[in-house]
């Protein structure tokens, strides 16, 4: 069973859990945003002989904020990650990260450089900063920021589930275009008047647009992997991944499924993609 802890940080309560491993390699950081430490279930699962550190990222789960619902930027998810390593003690270890995670892990290598981190696998993080659309891709999430606050969560992920769908660079004027009805995709027209969502309220503005130093990057000892999903295509955070690794100069590769083929059960690929992930980190 794991054991969970908290650590104090500015302005947050971060939780993590440290599970157990039979060897005694490095271990393994896997993580994402805002998704949470459960989301990693199945792909820990794989990886028993390493101990594993999973958390929820402040403003999901199990980590409140001091202030509910206020937004987070990628540098503070970054201090955060650096306030878990420390705490956690592990020594040396691996991070996998995917999506928004990634954006944090990529920051927080950046900023704080850290020793005890050996591989970092950047999966399909939704980085704006180097695509041919990134001006068009920030005002979509502006856009969607300011429904989720005029107009509740149904509209808000309506647009969200039609922009990370989507295949190719977004043409112009397509932030301005209406949004999709939030029937389709079977969510609800009503506002329950919440702010709090971690996807749309806490993390949409401040994630794909933050401005990463691939400098600071590039001299860390980390080594530094950017990945795409296999079936992942032409879609916005794959486009991230692979624009983020030609700027920088760093490894890209294709690991099983989409974007969320590390996920178990019918909407992954966990086991393939454990066996693709290992390998990566064993080069």
């Amino acid at each position: 069973m794991p054991e969970t802890r908290t650590v104090a940080t500015a302005g947050a309560t971060i939780t993590y859990d440290v599970h157990p491993g039979s060897g005694s390699g490095p271990a393994l950081f896997v993580l994402g945003s805002p998704m949470e430490a459960a989301a990693f279930g199945a792909l820990a699962g794989y990886f028993g002989d390493r101990t594993v550190l999973t958390y929820d990222p402040r403003g999901a789960g199990r980590s409140p904020q001091d202030e509910p619902g206020a937004e987070v930027d990628p540098a503070q998810h970054a201090d955060d990650l650096q306030a878990v390593l420390t705490a956690a003690a592990l020594g040396p270890i691996d991070v996998f990260a995917t999506s928004g995670g990634a954006v944090n892990a990529l920051a927080w290598i950046g900023r704080h450089r850290p020793e005890p981190v050996r591989t970092l696998v950047a999966h399909e993080p939704p980085v704006a900063q180097f695509l041919p659309d990134r001006d068009e891709v920030n005002a979509v999430c502006a856009d969607i920021y300011a429904t989720y606050q005029a107009k509740g969560e149904g509209a808000a992920m309506a647009k969200f589930i039609a922009l990370v769908s989507r295949q190719g660079p977004l043409p112009a004027g397509y932030a301005a275009a209406p949004g999709p009805d939030p029937a389709a995709f079977g969510l609800p027209d009503t506002d329950d008047g919440v702010r709090t969502n971690p996807l749309l309220g806490v993390n949409m503005r401040g994630c794909g647009r933050y401005e990463h130093d691939l400098d600071a990057l590039r001299a860390a000892p980390t080594r530094i992997v950017l990945a795409s999903g296999a079936d992942s295509g032409g879609e916005l955070a794959a486009r991230g991944g692979e624009t983020f690794a030609a700027a920088g100069g760093f490894e890209h590769v294709l690991l099983p499924g989409g974007h969320i083929g590390f996920l178990g059960g019918e909407h992954g690929e966990s086991e393939a993609f454990a066996r693709a992930l290992r390998d990566v980190l064993a080069q």
